[in-house]
C-alpha cells in the first residue's frame, strides 16, 4: 500500500484504505483493527494523501505531505512522542519538520491531522511508509545516471569546440 491508496474522508475520523472505484463513488475501508468497509459517495470530499500538500512561505509554496511523513521517519522513526492538546508543542514540532511551514495557513488542526495520521500508518499501514523511502531512493538514483551522460555530453561537446 501508498499514499495514493490511503484517504482522508471529510467529516470522518481516521483514514481509509481505497479498494476500489464504483459508478457512484469509491469502497473503502477504515484503517483500524475493525477494518469496516463503506461506500463513499462522489459528494463527499475525499483527500487522498499523496495529493495533499502543506503550505509552505519558499518559492514553491507547498511541500508534498509524503515529504512530511519521510522526514518524521528519519527524525523520529516509530515514535514522534508529540502531544497533541498542546499547541505551542505541534507547532514547535512542525517548525522542526517544516520550517518554512506558511504559520497563517497551517492551522494546528491541520498538525493535529499531520499527527494522528502519521500515529495511524505507522499502526495499521507501515508498508506505505517504508514505500515513500524506497520511492525516493529509486528517484535519487535514477536521476544520478542521468546527470553522468549529461557530462558526458557535455565534455564531448566542449572538445569538439576547440578543435
Amino acid at each position: 500500500m501508498d499514499l495514493s491508496e490511503v484517504a482522508a474522508i471529510a467529516g470522518k475520523g481516521g483514514l481509509f484504505h481505497v479498494l476500489k472505484p464504483s459508478r457512484s463513488g469509491m469502497i473503502v475501508e477504515t484503517l483500524d483493527e475493525q477494518k469496516k468497509k463503506m461506500m463513499v459517495n462522489m459528494n463527499q470530499r475525499v483527500s487522498v494523501l499523496k495529493e495533499v500538500s502543506i503550505y509552505t512561505t519558499d518559492a514553491e509554496g507547498a511541500v508534498p505531505l509524503e515529504d512530511v511523513f519521510q522526514k518524521i521517519h528519519e527524525e523520529f522513526g516509530d515514535d514522534p512522542d508529540v502531544d497533541t492538546s498542546d499547541d505551542e508543542e505541534l507547532k514547535a514540532f512542525l517548525k522542526h519538520i517544516v520550517p518554512e511551514y506558511d504559520e497563517s495557513r497551517v492551522y494546528v488542526s491541520d498538525m493535529k491531522k499531520l499527527v494522528n495520521w502519521y500515529s495511524i500508518l505507522l499502526k495499521y499501514a507501515p508498508d506505505a511508509l517504508k514505500n515513500i523511502d524506497s520511492e525516493k531512493e529509486k528517484e535519487e538514483v535514477s536521476e544520478e545516471p542521468a546527470s553522468a551522460e549529461a557530462t558526458s555530453e557535455n565534455s564531448e561537446t566542449t572538445t569538439e569546440d576547440n578543435e
